[in-house]
């Protein structure tokens, strides 16, 4: 089946131009874990460097999980956190080059690529992470997981929902609240998802000469 049969909205210039920051959402909406997972694998064909893919995500969307994500959120997110269906932790991972043989090697045994091309990544890319320090690997994982995060946003709209990214938390308590290893899992962003309630606050965006150098 294709897809993009399954979207609600499927307008782009819709979806990107009038995605917009909702603060508060309808109470009593859930979404099914299975259109989440949906979402997330969607949201998965965002690019990452080398294919790493050095992405996590916790999904808070009941009370339990709901609750935790309040416990570590500013008070200006409360609002759209407790009123939100669910609450998406997206994290990077600064390990995923331990399993990166199994991404290639997958990739390898489907025909995707040569066997010889396969050698070459793990020559090349490999390497450069297996002694790349850390601030190196949080950079990486950090950039994958803005990728996904965005994606995420626009992926919720073309589902129904809007949604709202959060970054004022305690991003030092996230991994260890979750149960989550914290020399692994950085945060990345929080992004609440439902039905909207209420109006958003409309921005105002630089122009694009005072924010571009042609060169």
């Amino acid at each position: 089946m294709d897809a993009t049969k399954k979207l609600v909205n499927n307008d782009f210039s819709d979806i990107m131009l009038n995605r917009h920051s909702y603060r508060k959402f309808k109470s009593g909406v859930s979404i099914p874990r299975e259109e989440i997972s949906e979402m997330l694998k969607e949201a998965t064909s965002a690019p990452s460097a080398c294919n790493l893919q050095s992405w996590h995500f916790v999904v808070c969307d009941n009370k339990e999980g709901k609750d935790k994500a309040h416990s570590v959120m500013m008070p200006f997110n409360y609002e759209q956190t407790d009123t939100s269906s669910a609450v998406i932790f997206v994290l990077g991972d600064t390990q995923s080059h331990y399993k990166y043989r199994d991404v290639w090697n997958k990739a390898c045994d489907n025909g995707q690529i040569t066997p010889e091309m396969r050698d070459k990544v793990f020559k090349t890319f490999l390497p450069l992470y297996e002694n790349a320090d850390r601030s190196f690997l949080e950079k990486d994982a950090t950039i994958d997981g803005s990728m996904i995060a965005m994606q995420l946003l626009l992926i919720a709209r073309a589902h129904g929902y809007e949604a709202n990214p959060m970054s004022g938390y305690a991003f030092d308590k996230v991994a260890e609240t979750f149960d989550l290893d914290k020399e692994r899992f950085i945060p990345v962003t929080a992004i609440a998802i439902g039905k909207p309630d209420g109006e958003f606050t409309k921005s105002v965006r630089y122009a694009v000469d005072e924010v571009t150098d042609f060169i």
